[in-house]
């Protein structure tokens, strides 16, 4: 497999999350930096405050975001770029999170959005078996992205299939840096890997030059190898090197040590779940709860190991007041599992229902960040130069 990180049950690289996972060991290893109250506070003066998934320290490392600051401090501004390979299933609740983080970023410090629908990648990898079966997914994810409220006027949203005349001549030469003998450490490619899924690197990493300005990547900190490659091509095509801020994963719902995934739909909450889905799935969540109520009431339970309150913490509580207060309750047993199970099937339902009716009204200006808005007309006439 690839670079990523790898020490007995615990593994991360871009392709699979393995095991309980200890962030402070990815980050001496990934050689990225924490991100720290003195770089917190700096973004939450010039913002004017900090998302919650930046002040709970779910988003938790960061390559050069403190030069990200100055860029824009300084009147250079920067841009942001982020992305989803769409696949033969559904996005699922943490697909979301980098383009929430990504919006945020956007709304506070007004900067361009580029978000590459790799329409190719899956198909490349042999996880699906004809590109048919991905074009419903590929125009519903994209869709789900609209409807978190990007600007318009300021988000290209582009698949690989229809904008290949614009990315190949720099992808080519992003390719001619990248020998196979580093690709295939980074990435794990074997013998029977495509050639073509060997070139995709080179594709995703094309979007961090759209502009001669520095680019953010919100991303998961699974996706880091790509951008370190990126960081050391750059220099050489007379580009900034990648910034990233670097997010922890989402627990799946069968607990602290698993990971989201729609190919195991038990293990997620789907964009598309019917409300009656969601209750069953959460109420069969992995919880840090005891065996009885009794136990519950003397003992109180664990939040730190429970997945129905890791997602209160990263998506469905805003109010870090009411957070804390929840812990304590979990904690001290005066708040039961089912109790609490029962308000995040409401939370997660109230939420999913607001999205379906912002993806309807998504369907009416896909146009304006595919083709016709400000930015998607820049770039469809875009043309690489050093």
């Amino acid at each position: 497999m690839s670079e990523g990180f790898r020490e007995g049950d615990f593994s991360v690289t871009p392709w699979e999350a393995k095991g309980k996972i200890d962030y402070d060991k990815l980050i001496q290893e990934f050689g990225v930096e924490k991100l720290g109250e003195e770089l917190l506070s700096r973004i939450e003066r010039i913002a004017g405050g900090l998302h919650p998934l930046l002040r709970r320290n779910f988003f938790f490392a960061h390559r050069d975001l403190n030069l990200v600051l100055n860029d824009y401090e300084e009147g250079r501004g920067f841009f942001l770029y982020t992305g989803r390979a769409p696949s033969n299933s559904p996005m699922h609740i943490a697909h979301i999170v980098p383009f929430i983080a990504t919006r945020w970023f956007q709304e506070k410090f007004g900067a361009n959005v580029y978000i590459q629908i790799p329409d190719e990648e899956k198909f490349l990898a042999k996880k699906v078996e004809t590109l048919e079966e991905i074009e419903k997914y590929a125009v519903q994810d994209i869709l789900n992205i609209i409807a978190l409220g990007f600007d318009e006027n300021k988000t290209f949203i582009f698949r690989d299939t229809e904008y290949i005349s614009k990315l190949y001549k720099p992808a080519v030469l992003v390719a001619r840096h990248i020998n196979f003998s580093t690709a295939r450490a980074v990435f794990g490619f074997d013998n029977e890997s495509t050639i073509g899924l060997i070139f995709y690197p080179a594709l995703q990493i094309v979007p961090t030059f759209f502009e001669k300005k520095r680019p953010l990547i919100p991303c998961g900190i699974d996706q880091d190898p790509y951008f370190r490659l990126q960081r050391d091509i750059a220099p050489r095509l007379n580009r900034y090197k990648a910034a990233e801020v670097l997010s922890k994963l989402v627990w799946g719902l069968k607990g602290p040590e698993t990971k989201m995934s729609a190919s195991e739909p038990d293990t997620a909450i789907l964009l598309s779940d019917p409300p009656e889905t969601v209750k069953r799935k959460i109420i069969n969540a992995y919880t840090g709860g005891r065996a009885t109520v009794e136990e519950q009431r003397r003992l109180g339970g664990v939040p730190e190991v429970c997945t129905v309150f890791h997602w209160y913490s990263v998506l469905f509580e805003d109010d870090d007041k009411k957070l804390l207060e929840r812990y304590h309750a979990c904690r001290t047993g005066k708040l039961l599992c089912g109790e609490c199970k029962a308000e995040l099937v409401e939370r997660i339902n109230s939420f999913l229902e607001r999205h379906r009716a912002r993806v309807k009204d998504a369907e009416k200006k896909m146009h304006l960040y595919l083709y016709d808005g400000k930015l998607a007309q820049e770039m469809w006439n875009w043309e690489y130069r050093p």
